[in-house]
């Protein structure tokens, strides 16, 4: 094996361990502003968005 082989493995496994952990960032925020929207509206709060008759 080459050192211009090893250089393009490792690139790869890299750029994969980095779109890996920001997938796995994004899943667990989702996670959480989910928790905190369904929080808030058992408070009652309601998006503005929303109308007084929906």
């Amino acid at each position: 094996m080459s050192e211009h082989e090893i250089f393009v493995y490792a690139s790869y496994g890299l750029g994969a361990l980095i779109m890996a952990v920001l997938l796995a960032w994004l899943w667990i925020d989702r996670n959480i502003t989910v928790k905190e929207l369904a929080r808030l509206e058992e408070m009652g709060v309601r998006r503005r968005s929303q109308t007084q008759d929906d």
